[in-house]
C-alpha cells in the first residue's frame, strides 16, 4: 500500500500536482533510478524517506527492487512542497502517519497544515520587508550613480 491522501472514500486534491509531461504516458511502475531522474531526489534520500516513515511502504519486484507508482510520485511532489514551506521532517512524518491512519485524522491534518501555512505567511511577510529594504538600497545606489555620472559630464 502506498501513502496517499485517500482512504477510498475521497481524494485530497492537494496530494501533489501530476507531471504528465515528465512521466511516460501510461506508465505506473518506476525503478528507484527512474524516480531519481523524475524528482531530482537522490536514491539515498528516497531510501531515507522510506526508513523514517515518510514513504512507509514501497512495493518490490520479485528480485527485491523497489517499484514506485504514480501515487508515490504524487506523494513525493507533496513532500517537496512541504519541505519548501520549512516544515520540520518530524512534522512531515507525523502528517504521513495521520494520512495512513485514515479519514478520522482530517482535523489533525488540517491543524498541522494550517499552522504550516501561518508560518509560511509570516516568512513571506518577513521576505517582503527584506525586499523593501533591498529596493530602497538599490534605488539609493541608482540615484547616487546617476548623480556621480552627471557630475563627471
Amino acid at each position: 500500500m502506498t501513502v496517499m491522501e485517500s482512504t477510498g472514500t475521497s481524494t485530497d486534491s492537494c496530494a501533489g500536482p501530476r507531471h504528465p509531461q515528465r512521466r511516460p504516458e501510461g506508465q505506473d511502475s518506476y525503478t528507484i533510478s527512474e524516480v531519481v531522474a523524475l524528482t531530482g531526489l537522490t536514491a539515498h534520500t528516497l531510501r531515507w524517506y522510506e526508513r523514517i516513515g515518510l514513504m512507509p511502504h514501497i512495493d518490490r519486484s520479485h528480485t527485491g527492487q523497489r517499484r514506485y507508482c504514480n501515487r508515490d510520485l504524487d506523494w513525493l511532489d507533496l513532500v517537496g512542497k512541504l519541505r519548501l514551506t520549512g516544515m520540520p521532517v518530524a512534522d512531515m512524518v507525523r502528517y504521513a502517519e495521520l494520512v495512513r491512519e485514515g479519514d478520522h485524522t482530517y482535523t489533525d491534518r488540517f491543524e498541522l497544515l494550517k499552522a504550516t501555512r501561518e508560518d509560511v505567511l509570516a516568512r513571506i511577510a518577513e521576505l517582503q520587508d527584506t525586499l523593501a529594504v533591498l529596493d530602497r538600497k538599490i534605488n539609493f545606489y541608482a540615484d547616487a550613480g546617476r548623480a556621480l555620472a552627471s557630475e563627471r559630464s
